[in-house]
């Protein structure tokens, strides 16, 4: 009888382990350690990945050719490793945007989706399914399997709004008036670098009509740029450096969430002036204006 009840005994105890929600301390270093792999990739850091992966780690994609048919592409974690720290143009950003995470003792897994950038453009999404190990130096990435799509991708907002705004300034590059003008809120305001310049969208489209006859209407390279979020995700605000005939430029702006896209509210122009030479600006100006 005594048998039997430690039996029923250990079997409840190890159900009760197993089926236990992993501590947050271990949730947090097992996500810690995944991130560590992204910064690296980010960053073009090859140690800072290697330090997070087990020496015999594997590295597999789950994905459907050209001609239908389903594939398991495995890859060298070592070469996969390398190419991290490899001279490269662009930066390699994959986005997280949720971790699924269940341990039991020193086995873990995650479960993330995710959408890879070069850059700021998207190139692909997809799952990464995990597998970590808890060394004596750790967790441990002992597996990395993925799925990789094109279609049905998340987008963070940032991405898209500075794509938006990219898309914005090539548009005036190039003279594409619907794409220029279609980037902006019927009622969004456009504030130039002269004093007089403050114009609703269809004011700015009828006094720009004859630069937009052009090839290149005006040609303003983004340098730099700052995009904050609202806490409900509608609303952003913006600050860029420009690469302009006039010289460097500073700008502004406000975007919003117009029937599911993001549009221009405000954009505010300005010529930067260094401070030595502010008197002297002033004084050219007292001049223009007194004529």
């Amino acid at each position: 009888m005594k048998q039997i009840f430690l039996f029923f005994l250990l079997i409840t105890i190890a159900n009760s382990t197993f089926g236990q929600k992993p501590t947050p301390s271990e949730e947090v270093a097992v996500k810690a350690a995944i991130d560590q792999l992204f910064e690296g990739m980010r960053t073009a850091d090859s140690s800072k990945v290697r330090a997070v992966i087990y020496p015999s780690a594997i590295l597999k994609t789950a994905f459907v050719d050209k001609n239908g048919d389903s594939k398991l592409h495995s890859e060298s974690m070592e070469d996969f490793i390398k190419s991290v720290g490899s001279p490269r143009k662009g930066v390699y950003d994959e986005k997280i945007w949720n971790y699924d995470i269940k341990i039991d003792g020193r086995l873990a897994t995650a479960w993330t989706e995710y959408s890879f950038y070069l850059d700021k453009q998207l190139v692909h999404c997809g799952v990464n399914a995990f597998e970590l190990f808890k060394s004596d130096k750790g967790w441990k990435i002992i597996g990395i399997t993925d799925t990789r799509r094109t279609n049905n991708c998340k987008a963070e907002p940032k991405y898209v709004i500075n794509e938006m705004i990219d898309n914005w300034h090539k548009a005036a590059a190039n003279a594409d008036e619907n794409l220029f003008f279609g980037s902006m809120a019927e009622d969004c305001i456009y504030i130039g670098t002269d004093k007089s310049e403050r114009w609703l969208r269809d004011e700015l489209k009828a006094w720009s009509a004859e630069f937009f006859e052009r090839d290149k209407a005006w040609d303003f390279e983004p340098i730099e740029r700052d995009v904050y979020l609202s806490d409900d995700g509608k609303l952003a605000w913006f600050n860029e450096t420009l690469d302009t005939w006039m010289g460097v430029c500073r700008s502004s702006g406000v975007v919003a969430l117009v029937g599911g896209e993001w549009k221009l509210k405000q954009y505010h122009l300005s010529v930067t002036v260094p401070n030595d030479v502010v008197k002297g600006f002033i004084e050219l100006v007292k001049k223009y204006e007194e004529k």
